[in-house]
């Protein structure tokens, strides 16, 4: 499929949040160039850092949505969905971006009453998005719910499992407000992604654990469309055992790369 052929049927799809997909492309560029004009710090990296990949992130994330929300027969529960997943994502992108300008953590923050508060909303927010999308696990895995079948169905269904699971070291973070293991938060970090490099970073297995929800619908539709589905189900299995394994090494304090 053509590139602009993907947007134009992504667009006819979910309108919705194909719309608000563009615009945090939109807010990824405006954060992109605060980037190189604001050279405020927060825990020793540049401020508009986590914006540039929330934006990123969250725009693939409705762009994701607005494709498979197209094979749920109901248009009532579309619809919700649609909503309540747009109105989380815009809650937590506000509050990143508003503590980004401020200077502050937008993340595991409570340093003052305001910064409580701004963390707590968007962990309530984030723990309503948790639940709609088990509520649209559900609806994929009861029969008669979706207009695909066979593999592309499985992997749909592989796919939204491991985002929800996904949500796992997301609370494992929140209870320990840092995403290190066996350091402080703000040390040496990879390029861009700053992922420790001295000691386990939980954000490693989260980032593996939600993009399963894109890596493996893009695996079945490019790689394993014409395959039998025992091929989707053991690469699958691979890629579960592989997440697993990176969340027993996070929180053994482990880092993903080490660099001295």
């Amino acid at each position: 499929m053509r590139i602009s052929n993907f947007f134009t049927s992504l667009q006819k799809r979910n309108p919705l949040l194909f719309t608000f997909g563009v615009l945090h492309f939109g807010l990824f560029v405006i954060c992109l160039l605060l980037f190189f004009y604001d050279d405020t710090l927060v825990s020793g990296i540049n401020a508009w850092i986590k914006p540039i990949k929330f934006s990123l992130s969250i725009a693939l994330y409705l762009f994701t949505f607005a494709w498979c929300l197209h094979y749920l027969k109901s248009e009532k529960s579309k619809k919700i969905i649609s909503w309540v997943v747009l109105i989380t994502m815009l809650v937590e992108i506000i509050i990143i971006v508003f503590q980004a300008a401020r200077g502050e953590r937008s993340h595991f923050n409570i340093t003052s009453i305001p910064n409580a508060i701004l963390f707590s909303t968007m962990g309530v927010f984030i723990g309503i998005n948790t639940l709609i999308n088990m509520f649209t696990l559900i609806l994929f895995l009861l029969p008669g719910q979706t207009t695909i079948h066979g593999p592309t169905l499985l992997a749909w269904q592989f796919g939204l499992f491991l985002f929800f699971l996904g949500s796992i070291s997301g609370g494992i973070m929140s209870s320990q407000l840092a995403h290190s293991v066996g350091m402080a938060d703000g040390g040496a970090g990879l390029p861009f992604l700053n992922w420790n490099t001295l000691a386990g970073d939980v954000r490693v297995p989260h980032f593996f654990t939600l993009h399963g929800l894109q890596i493996i619908p893009l695996t079945q539709y490019f790689i394993l469309k014409d395959k039998p589905k025992s091929m989707l189900f053991i690469f699958f299995i691979v890629y579960l055992v592989f997440c697993v394994y990176l969340h027993q090494q996070a929180l053994s304090g482990i880092p993903f790369i080490k660099i001295n």
